[in-house]
């Protein structure tokens, strides 16, 4: 045994003790690796089945979009860029000859030295023009909340996306323009954008082109409640199914669409059945400005229709009927509300009450103001003492359409000679007073309900003006030939005649017709006679003057 080393039972004893407090440490430790370590475990499971908080969109459309699309899966590599539109430069202002030149000439440069490069495009990376991205214009590139359009081009819009714009584009305060060309649109993503669309609170402008879609939903856009003003349907295959959805979202005997004033349906696969139901949506609309079905497939038949819309064209019975029910709630107002009128407004009332039958389609208050119309149109012609041919005969007569198109032309030929050989318009007061004349007035009227307007019992039928709404129409690049030029001739001048004896400043009538490239003879009297009388109807024309030598010289600015 060693010296110094003290092997009493004491000392065995507190070693042995020592021993079993070491390793009670080290099992403690143990055990707290192990909780904290399943700790960390349950933790992190947590935090894959947590799902996370959505998004915000702060309505800065690049932001917004490249989380959104982070957050639905996509990879860095795989989300759309948002770039700014590329605008082509404008025209450098023309040189004033007057002004010094302040770059002087400089002198012959070498050519064997490099040219610079020119600035009018920018280099990228190989393929990196075909990759998917959303072009923005902005009022102000400075401000990234200020995105008023979105074009998407050339790149499939799926489920997803669809879900991503339904979150951001309602957030983006200016937007107003949405341009969705050749995006593989279907059925389902159409609907989906189509109702996105009223949630956007400044949103007039949608351009949805190149996406032919076989069911045809195009009418979804057009509802009730939408707010666009300008719809361009160009290059989507729209066949007489889509028009037919189409016509009936323009309007119904009971509904209208209320903000759509422009609608651009060329190049499609619209014919004649097509052409004629959107003439009938546009019976009871007065709301469309203009209209474009150029490229398509609309024959004379489909041509005669749009002549009989904007002339003039007979009720059907469920339009009178309607129209009975417009008269009798405005002019009994309790009706409207469920409530019977008194007795004394009955007996006033001039439509034909319910429980009587009447064996004819008009009502007797229609009846009697024929009949007196008839007497003062007999009384004037008794005064004239001139032989002539009579209006009221003209009206009275004839068991066909072609007297209804006779008694229109000599209307016709009766005001124009009357209006060229008249003087000229002035104002109810002198010249020297500077009072505005009538037709010039800055009060707009309110437009009525077509219904509502004066009709004219013709055969039998009620008849009212037509759509005079339409300001722009564009026929051209289809097959119509002689036989529907010579109805829209008819409409056109039916338009200028309507409009000499009673101006309406809401409803003008057609100012700009295009015809082009239509199978028409090249010296076609018709086409002829609608080139002169569209000539004076445009907006811009300006009437040659005459000097005082006789000579004509033009106004045109």
């Amino acid at each position: 045994m060693p010296e110094g080393v003290d092997d009493s039972p004491a000392n065995a004893r507190f070693a042995s003790i020592a021993k079993k407090v070491k390793m009670g440490k080290r099992t403690e430790k143990a055990l707290k690796e192990k909780a904290a370590a399943s700790t960390s475990q349950e933790a992190s499971e947590d935090d894959v089945n947590k799902v996370p908080e959505p998004y915000t969109c702060t309505g800065h459309f690049d932001p917004d979009f490249t989380e959104l699309c982070r957050r639905a899966g996509l990879a860095p590599s795989e989300i759309p860029n948002v770039v700014i539109r590329a605008k082509r430069p404008g025209t450098p202002p023309p040189p004033d000859p007057k002004a010094k030149d302040p770059n002087p000439p400089e002198e012959a440069v070498d050519v064997a030295e490099e040219e610079p490069k020119p600035k009018t495009y920018v280099t990228k990376e190989r393929f990196a023009y075909f990759k998917p991205c959303i072009q923005v214009e902005m009022e102000n590139e400075d401000k990234p909340a200020t995105v008023t359009e979105v074009y998407i081009r050339g790149w499939k819009i799926d489920d997803m996306m669809v879900g991503i714009f339904k979150t951001c584009f309602p957030t983006i305060e200016k937007l107003h323009t949405i341009n969705f060309w050749n995006t593989g649109l279907t059925d389902k993503t159409l609907r989906d954008l189509a109702a996105i669309f009223p949630q956007c609170p400044n949103l007039k402008n949608i351009v949805i082109e190149g996406n032919p879609i076989p069911e045809e939903p195009w009418a979804c856009i057009m509802g009730e409640d939408s707010l666009i003003i300008n719809l361009s349907l160009r290059h989507n295959d729209i066949t007489d199914r889509g028009a037919s959805g189409i016509s009936s979202a323009l309007s119904t005997v009971t509904t209208c669409n209320k903000n759509l004033i422009s609608l651009n349906l060329s190049h499609n696969k619209i014919t004649d059945v097509g052409a004629e139901a959107i003439a009938k949506g546009l019976r009871m609309n007065r709301i469309l400005l203009c209209l474009s079905l150029a490229s398509n497939r609309i024959t004379d038949k489909g041509a005669m229709k749009f002549g009989e819309l904007l002339s003039r064209f007979p009720l059907t019975h469920e339009e009178v009927v309607e129209r009975r029910k417009l008269l009798r709630d405005k002019g009994s107002p309790d009706r409207g509300s469920g409530k019977s009128p008194p007795p004394s407004r009955r007996a006033e009332s001039k439509d034909r009450p319910g429980s009587v039958r009447s064996g004819s389609h008009l009502d007797k208050g229609d009846k009697k103001r024929d009949k007196s119309s008839k007497k003062k149109d007999n009384k004037k012609d008794k005064d004239d003492g001139k032989g002539g041919t009579k209006k009221a005969d003209t009206w009275k007569k004839g068991g066909s359409r072609s007297s209804v198109t006779v008694a229109i032309t000599s209307l016709i030929a009766e005001t124009v000679t009357k209006t060229t050989k008249g003087k000229k318009t002035t104002s109810s007061k002198d010249k020297k007073g500077g009072a505005m004349p009538e037709s010039e007035s800055p009060d707009m009227v309110e437009a009525i309900n077509p219904l509502l307007e004066s009709v004219e019992s013709i055969e039998g039928q009620l008849w009212i003006p037509g759509n005079r709404s339409i300001i722009s129409l564009n026929l051209s690049r289809n097959e119509i030939g002689e036989a529907g030029l010579k109805s829209i001739l008819l409409a056109v001048q039916y338009q200028i005649t309507l409009a000499n004896l009673a101006p309406n400043p809401a409803l003008k009538g057609l100012m700009r017709l295009s015809l082009g490239r239509n199978p028409i003879r090249a010296d076609s009297e018709a086409y002829q006679k609608i080139q002169d009388l569209m000539l004076t109807r445009d907006p811009f024309y300006k009437a040659q003057a005459k000097s005082p030598d006789g000579d004509t010289q033009s106004l045109a600015g």
